[in-house]
């Protein structure tokens, strides 16, 4: 499964969405995710990807962790794993 994939299915999963209904431009908001949806989807992200994601809940217009789409968020998700070192 591509990591586009798996983000939007982890996505669709917290706005309680088939799949299909999150496209690469829908904002978390736009699906219907609250702040708490919000941190379930990156707890799910950090596992899926085994990643950890510069997010502060607290403040996350500070954050280096782009979530203003589900496109951005897949570009932020691939950097930080290319990021990674190789095991």
């Amino acid at each position: 499964m591509s990591v586009k994939d798996q983000v939007i299915a982890i996505i669709a999963d917290q706005a309680l969405l088939e799949p299909e209904d999150v496209t690469m431009d829908s904002t978390l908001e736009s699906l219907g995710i609250d702040s708490l949806g919000l941190v379930e989807s990156i707890f799910a992200i950090e596992e899926a990807f085994d990643i950890t994601v510069p997010f502060n809940a607290n403040n996350p217009t500070e954050s280096d962790f782009d979530i203003t789409s589900v496109e951005t968020i897949i570009a932020g998700i691939e950097r930080l794993r290319s990021e990674q070192p190789s095991t």
